[in-house]
C-alpha cells in the first residue's frame, strides 16, 4: 500500500495511491494516519480493502507528512562513505545519531523557509522509515519486522548553525520546514529489499546528488537495531538513514548553499518525489508551519 494524507495543512485527510495513481479517500475507515494506523494490524486491515471501493480524491491536493503526529525523529549522520569523505569527516565505526524537532515537519512539496541569520542551507536527499511497533533491542535479524513502511526525506540542514554553533549538530537541523517527508508510506511489501533504492536531488534542474541504499556505511536492518539500543521506538516514530554525496558542503571547488528562489527537486525508487521551493524567513506568529507538534497535525 501507498499511504498517504491530503488536504490543506491542518485539515489533512486520510488516503491511498491505488495502483493506477488515483488518489483514494480512506476517510470512511480511518479518522487519519496515525501511529495507530501504522501497527500491524491496523496495516492489515487496510490491506483487506479493495482499493476501487473508494471513493477517488477529485484534482490534486496538496501532500502532508504521511502519518499525523510522529513521535520521535531519529537520523543518522555520515551513512554513505563518499558523503564522508566529501564533508571531510572519517567513515564511523558506529552510527551517529541526532533528532530533528518534529516541529520541522512539513508536507513533500511545501516551501523550505531559510531561517533568520542562515547563511549555509542545504539538502539531503534521505531514505526514511516508520517504525510499526514497540522496538527495543531488537537483533538485526529481526529488525525490518518493525518497518510499517518507507518514506522520502529532505534532510534539510543548515551547516554555520549545525557545524560552527558548537558540537550539536541539532542546531541546524530542526529549523521551521527542515523535514519535508512523502509522499507517501510505503508498505515494505511493495518497496522489496531497502537496500537496493536509487536516489537523486536536483537543485534548479541539476543534479546535485545521485545514490542508492545499496551503498549505506551501516544497513536500514543495523541501524533500527543499533538505535533501539539506546532508546525505544514505537509506533509512528521516523528514523532517516543518511545521504549520498553531493550536497552543497560538499561542493567542488566551492561549496554552494540554498538561496531565496532555489528549486529542489528529490526523488527514491518507488517513494515518490518532493519539489520544495526556497523562501526566505517570515514571521508565522502563533500558525503552525509545516506539520509541526500542533494537535491539528
Amino acid at each position: 500500500m501507498r499511504l498517504l494524507r491530503y488536504g490543506p495543512l491542518g485539515s489533512e485527510k486520510p488516503g491511498l495511491l491505488d495502483h493506477g495513481g488515483v488518489i483514494r479517500d480512506l476517510s470512511a475507515h480511518v479518522p487519519d494516519i496515525t501511529a495507530e494506523t501504522v501497527t500491524p494490524a491496523a496495516l492489515t486491515q487496510l490491506a483487506a480493502l479493495d482499493p476501487e471501493s473508494l471513493p477517488v480524491v477529485p484534482g490534486t491536493p496538496r501532500f502532508g507528512v504521511p502519518v499525523r503526529r510522529i513521535g520521535k525523529f531519529i537520523a543518522i549522520g555520515l551513512n554513505y562513505a563518499d558523503h564522508a569523505k566529501e564533508a571531510n569527516l572519517a567513515v564511523p565505526a558506529e552510527p551517529p545519531m541526532f533528532t530533528k524537532a518534529t516541529s520541522c515537519l512539513s508536507g513533500p512539496n511545501d516551501d523550505v523557509m531559510l531561517p533568520q541569520d542562515a547563511v549555509k542551507g542545504d539538502w539531503e536527499v534521505e531514505l526514511g522509515l516508520i517504525i510499526g511497533r514497540t522496538t527495543r533491542y531488537v537483533s538485526e535479524a529481526d529488525a525490518l519486522d518493525s518497518v510499517a513502511g518507507y518514506v522520502l526525506a529532505n534532510d534539510v540542514s543548515e551547516r554555520a548553525f549545525q557545524m560552527e554553533r558548537g558540537t550539536q549538530w541539532d542546531k541546524g537541523k530542526g529549523c521551521d520546514t527542515f523535514g519535508p517527508v512523502g509522499p507517501w508510506l510505503v508498505t515494505p511489501d511493495e518497496v522489496g529489499d531497502p537496500q537496493s533504492l536509487n536516489m537523486f536531488l536536483n537543485i534548479n534542474g541539476k543534479r546535485m546528488q545521485t545514490g542508492n541504499t545499496g551503498t549505506m556505511v551501516f544497513s536500514v536492518r543495523q541501524l533500527i537495531a543499533y538505535v533501539s539500543r539506546f532508546m525505544t521506538l514505537y509506533a509512528g516514530d521516523l528514523l532517516i538513514t543518511g545521504t549520498p554525496p553531493g550536497v552543497g558542503l560538499g561542493h567542488k571547488p566551492q561549496p554552494i548553499f540554498l538561496k531565496e528562489g532555489d528549486v529542489m527537486h528529490l526523488g527514491i525508487d518507488k517513494l515518490g518525489e518532493q519539489k520544495q521551493r526556497v523562501v526566505a524567513w517570515r514571521h508565522l506568529g502563533d500558525a503552525v508551519w509545516g506539520d509541526s507538534a500542533s494537535p491539528t497535525r
